[in-house]
């Protein structure tokens, strides 16, 4: 962790998160996904940063399964396929939506390992979000307009 730490500040920013991890072409990761990483995981403080091996492993691990071809990236079945293993029951029109989101534009569009820990985290907080307002577990909630901005507003960046 102190070698990610280039400046010796005790916390870790996003540029020396970026310098730190790779997708699989040998990109950077984007900087919202590091900010995301560092805000949802607190990965700042070098105490609770673990090591760097270890930084979004369980979506790696997921990305690397569902990746079957090696390719580095996730096509659009694929990534319906996790996020029915994560547990997420989501239209294919939403994960349309998301590819269009966080995919390079292409006649096949695929998600890089950094645009799919950064929709994992996002979906993760989102949905802690609503469970806590559906305590019927009903899979349906009524917010006001606020109610809603305020649960995006604290869940996202």
């Amino acid at each position: 962790p102190r070698a990610v730490d280039a400046d010796g500040s005790g916390h870790i920013s996003v540029r020396e998160l970026k310098q730190a991890l790779l997708n699989s072409n040998w990109t950077a990761f984007s900087d919202d996904t590091c900010l995301l990483m560092i805000s949802e995981r607190e990965l700042g403080e070098l105490g609770e940063l673990g090591e760097l091996g270890e930084l979004g492993t369980p979506w790696k691990n997921l990305f690397q399964q569902f990746d079957r071809d090696h390719s580095g990236s996730i096509s659009f079945s694929e990534l319906q396929q996790a996020f029915s293993q994560l547990g997420y029951n989501l239209s294919p029109q939403f994960s349309q939506l998301l590819l269009a989101r966080y995919a390079p534009r292409s006649p096949e569009p695929s998600i890089q390992l950094d645009r799919f820990i950064h929709i994992c985290m996002q979906l993760q907080s989102t949905t802690e979000a609503f469970r806590e307002k559906d305590t019927a577990l009903l899979g349906n909630v009524r917010l006001s307009y606020e109610d809603f901005l305020t649960m995006v507003v604290t869940r996202m960046l």
